[in-house]
């Protein structure tokens, strides 16, 4: 190609519309999808709280999730030496008066009828991501919910953790990786923080 050639080929703009075009298109569409994940992440995370207030508020009336949690309070030492103290008094009323448990947690299980029932119901307002490992229920004791010889009243608590949400764009995983910068890769998914509800048990005796 000569000199000449080559100046004509260099001040030859005919497609350049097209490449800007094809530039501002991409920008354009790429920018549209990650607003729609953006949007489909806080909507997640609005769903993902209710769902664990939904979790806790099931879980307060039916039959503990995790193995090992007692059914009726007993006397502890301070309880045992002290007779004036009939069944059905405080727990709060004198320190050992009742025997406190320890505290009990537990991951959801299907194998458990507690925990799928639970699992069941909140599952719609999860990503599809979720699995019943996600949900962790813990028993504490509380002296002021308890009296000497009456059913156990735990404080119930239910907590959503390690929940990850796939996006659809690139530019959603910077999310994550703004937020754990340390392990986190361009396009993988997001991290929910942990999220946790607490309530009195109820008897529905």
């Amino acid at each position: 190609m000569s000199r000449i050639d080559f100046r004509h080929f260099a001040r030859n703009e005919a497609g350049a519309t097209l490449v800007e075009f094809a530039v501002v298109l991409s920008i354009f569409i790429f920018m549209i999808f990650a607003l729609i994940d953006f949007a489909r992440l806080g909507f997640s995370n609005v769903m993902a709280e209710k769902a664990t207030e939904k979790a806790v508020r099931m879980a307060v009336v039916r039959a503990p999730a995790c193995p090992d949690v007692p059914r009726v309070n007993q006397r502890g030492l301070i309880g045992i030496i002290s007779l004036d103290l009939p069944n059905g008094s405080s727990c709060e009323t004198r320190p050992g008066l009742c025997q406190a448990p320890g505290l009990v947690s537990c991951t959801g299980s299907l194998e458990n009828p507690t925990a799928a029932q639970i699992w069941n119901r909140v599952r719609p307002l999860l990503p599809n991501t979720a699995r019943p490992e996600n949900l962790r229920f813990t028993y504490s004791f509380d002296p002021s919910l308890n009296r000497v010889a009456a059913a156990y009243t735990p404080v119930v608590t239910v907590e959503l953790a390690a929940l990850r949400f796939d996006f659809i764009s690139p530019l959603g995983a910077l999310a994550d990786f703004a937020s754990n910068s340390k392990g986190s890769k361009l396009g993988e998914g997001f991290t929910f923080p942990a999220m946790s509800a607490s309530l009195p048990a109820e008897t529905i005796n």
